[in-house]
């Protein structure tokens, strides 16, 4: 953890984003690609950013995000609206590519940045946990034996947590294997998704207080 105190959120992101921990070890460079405000009420937590993320810069910049976007029930104007929803992957920049796909998210990312990044948006309500390394760090040992077992245990995670399997086209056999998600899941999720939506629209608006409690990692 940096020792570097930083007074507000909007100087801990400038700081993110000039990181160079992993420099030497990132084949396309270094290039952090997260998004957060003080005011997010929810938080998208995934994997690491993928190559055509990398090159635009914007996270969930493709196909993958337009699957997630579906199962949140938003459209790119509220998923992209940084004061309703913070976006924090596990790990900010691009990791390679590995025998089975992208190389995991790197630990530095988390063990330098995220409990600060968590510490300064106390108004998070719901976080979408998105694969097994957001909720390997988020849930610990309340985490189930398997990625799919953990998500269909999403009931025993709320409201805070939201756990996920990855938007990704090559998991659409796993979603035909298991029906639950898009019958009992999904419609869950947009409604929790909704819920914290609109408490955030009552609260910019002066009708609720800002007091949902600091987010933990």
């Amino acid at each position: 953890m940096t020792e570097t105190t930083y007074p507000t959120l909007n100087h801990l992101l400038t700081a993110v984003r000039q990181c160079r921990a992993c420099e030497s070890v990132l084949p396309l460079g270094p290039r952090p690609v997260l998004r957060a405000s003080e005011t997010a009420g929810i938080l998208i937590v995934g994997q690491a950013p993928g190559a055509k993320v990398h090159a635009s810069g914007i996270p969930w910049d493709d196909a993958s995000g337009e699957t997630l976007r579906a199962w949140m029930g938003i459209g790119k104007e509220t998923f992209y609206d940084d004061a309703k929803v913070a976006i924090i992957p596990m790990g900010y920049c691009y990791p390679g590519r590995g025998k089975g796909g992208d190389n995991p998210p790197r630990r530095e990312c988390a063990e330098l940045w995220l409990e600060q990044l968590l510490a300064k948006m106390p108004q998070v309500r719901l976080t979408l946990l998105i694969g097994q390394y957001a909720q390997r760090h988020f849930l610990g040992k309340t985490r189930k034996t398997s990625l799919t077992e953990t998500v269909r245990a999403w009931r025993e995670y709320g409201p805070q947590y939201f756990p996920l399997v990855h938007p990704s086209p090559r998991n659409t056999p796993w979603q035909q294997r298991n029906p639950w998600f898009a019958a009992e899941l999904l419609p869950a999720l947009r409604a929790q998704v909704s819920a914290a939506l609109e408490q955030h629209g009552r609260q910019q608006a002066g009708c609720e207080p800002a007091e949902y409690g600091e987010a933990k990692a």
